[in-house]
């Protein structure tokens, strides 16, 4: 049974819970997101799993998760990306940042997450169980897909991209 860390915002530790458990209570815990950027600039999303139990066959970033107990935010992501995608990848911490978004069925995530990037032009080799799909997009195209398709993302995707454009800009 997978479970996340619960934090306060200051980012202390107050103990673990049953994943689902702190969905379903809008708890504060740990999280990562991915950007994954090829040589073009464009930003690889992923659909998720048709079996995922929230947010289903939405298209999101490459891999959001979250660390377990004494596990840094970056060997998580790291381990994430090989899990989901069949990747490795150099990446990059960018900021952090808390937010809580309704994902729909009573859950939320409510999480502070840390942001990487990092860029890759491979192959991968996805797991069916997360991912149904892949595919780089430009940014200008995204731009314009979350404007008239806002359905088709996730509700954290929305956040943290915004937040994303928010930092670097």
């Amino acid at each position: 049974m997978e479970k996340v860390v619960l934090v306060n915002p200051q980012d202390e530790v107050l103990g673990q819970m049953e994943k689902m458990q702190a969905h379903e209570n809008g708890l504060l815990h740990r999280a990562f997101s991915v950007f994954l950027f090829n040589e073009k600039g464009e930003m690889l999303l992923q659909k998720r799993a048709e079996e995922k139990y929230h947010s289903p066959n939405q298209w999101t970033n490459a891999c959001c998760s979250h660390p377990r107990l004494n596990e840094s935010y970056l060997d998580a992501a790291t381990r994430r990306i090989k899990e989901e995608l069949g990747i490795d990848c150099e990446l990059t911490e960018k900021f952090h940042f808390i937010y809580k978004a309704d994902v729909g069925e009573g859950l939320w995530e409510h999480e502070l997450d840390y942001v990487f990037t990092g860029n890759f032009d491979g192959e991968f080799d996805l797991n069916p169980e997360e991912v149904s799909e892949i595919r780089y997009v430009s940014i200008p195209d995204l731009q314009t897909e979350i404007s008239e398709n806002p359905d088709n993302f996730t509700e954290w995707f929305k956040i943290i991209w915004a937040e994303y454009r928010n930092q670097l800009n």
